[in-house]
């Protein structure tokens, strides 16, 4: 049964590779796993459990509706605009620069695409009028799109602080500094690659791009998408300078004054915020469902066990599984939540059998699959990115791939 079980979930990743619907692959695999096993209540458990959990469908559901209002208002256009006026002014640290304000925005807009397309329109352009290859500046902009792991809104954040038990930002916490100097290595990588390449200045573009577009910045509207992310922070255990607030709380307060700022029409406001919760049940809660329907799968088989017990007599093999586990898979689908959410479900919570705690092995495994996810050709940030530089995603990934692969391991220690 155990071998059974390890062939359908290879079929089932490689059904993900090939770029079949994420969602069907997970359930078809998971269900297949509890009809051969006799239990198949299981698999219908897990999904109408998945589907009412309030701990992940309200806060996933609200931050993607307060991102829709912040699209639909230009909220986020403003912001994006006033960060990255400074930059252009300094071609020096431009590539770095661009690195930096993409991972910090991604962090307000969890998105990884939507986020690619807001900055790279700006950036990317910028980017090559100055010099720089196509490939490097679109690399630039993809390698910051793994910020988002420090949003309170991420999935990935809210799976977690649900499963210990504890908020958001607690979890959000424990790999900050991690993150943080992730980011710088991959960041002095990448550069350093650029320049050895000597992609980093010299690059005549066809068509001229100016710098400014003439956008007229307003100050307060660029603040609104930061703010619940402000709020958050200055509320969490870690700073206690404002009374605590959730994420909802936090969400709904930054459209509510987005609605009063902006003094656009609050009816279509109110439909773009519904309509941006319902995607997110679609796509972000649907995939989150799938998932619990492929683990509940292999626990039901017997797999989820047989891991348990290999992991066990090896603590090595397990913080390996969840640094490159994930990592890989996200290279080759695309996307790091399928196989994040699969392994945090299933393994995750025996964490202390292996010799580490439950938040640690997660966020190692989130990491881990959202920087696969930011070297790979096939992922929709990375095919925005290099639409917007008119390159092949795989001279992109090409001068990722390095940063990424320093990056995971490095985190892997820290995490360890």
């Amino acid at each position: 049964m155990v071998w059974l079980g390890g062939l359908i979930v290879l079929l089932t990743f490689a059904g993900i590779v090939k770029k079949y619907e994420t969602r069907m692959v997970l359930i078809a695999g998971g269900l297949l796993m509890c009809i051969v096993s006799g239990k198949i209540g299981a698999a219908v458990t897990s999904f109408t459990t998945s589907m009412v959990n309030p701990g992940l469908v309200t806060v996933i559901c609200i931050v993607y509706g307060f991102s829709v209002v912040m699209k639909w208002t230009k909220c986020d256009a403003h912001m994006v605009h006033l960060i990255v006026k400074p930059l252009n002014s300094v071609k020096a640290i431009m590539i770095p620069g661009t690195i930096v304000i993409t991972w910090l925005i991604c962090i307000a807009l969890p998105s990884a695409a939507g986020c690619a397309a807001a900055v790279g329109s700006i950036l990317i352009p910028a980017l090559m009028s100055a010099g720089v290859h196509p490939a490097i500046a679109a690399g630039s902009v993809m390698l910051g799109t793994w910020g988002g792991v420090l949003s309170p809104g991420g999935s990935h954040n809210a799976f977690m602080a649900k499963m210990v038990n504890t908020d958001v930002m607690s979890i959000i916490a424990v790999h900050t500094v991690p993150a943080i100097i992730g980011a710088l290595v991959s960041i002095v990588v990448f550069t350093a690659l650029a320049i050895y390449r000597k992609e980093h200045m010299g690059f005549h573009s066809e068509n001229e791009i100016k710098d400014d577009d003439g956008f007229k910045v307003n100050y307060l509207w660029a603040i609104i998408p930061i703010l619940p992310l402000i709020l958050l922070v200055l509320g969490s255990k870690q700073v206690g300078v404002l009374p605590a607030i959730s994420v909802p709380q936090a969400m709904l307060l930054g459209v509510i004054i987005a609605m009063a700022v902006t003094r656009q029409n609050p009816g279509e406001i109110t439909k773009q915020f519904f309509g941006g919760m319902g995607e997110a049940f679609g796509s972000i809660i649907g995939i989150i469902i799938a998932a619990g329907v492929f683990t509940a799968g292999m626990k039901a088989i017997g797999l989820t066990d047989a891991l348990i017990v290999a992991m066990k007599n090896s603590q090595s093999i397990a913080k390996v599984a969840a640094s490159y586990g994930p990592f890989i898979i996200a290279i080759l689908g695309g996307s790091g939540d399928a196989a994040t959410l699969a392994f945090n479900g299933a393994i995750t919570p025996h964490a202390k059998s292996f010799g580490m705690g439950v938040a640690q092995m997660g966020s190692l495994a989130q990491l881990s699959g959202a920087l696969g996810r930011t070297m790979s050709p096939v992922a929709g940030a990375a095919i925005v990115c290099a639409q917007i530089a008119k390159v092949n995603p795989m001279e992109m990934s090409k001068r990722t791939a390095l940063p990424m692969v320093v990056t995971a391991t490095v985190i892997m220690f820290l995490l360890s």
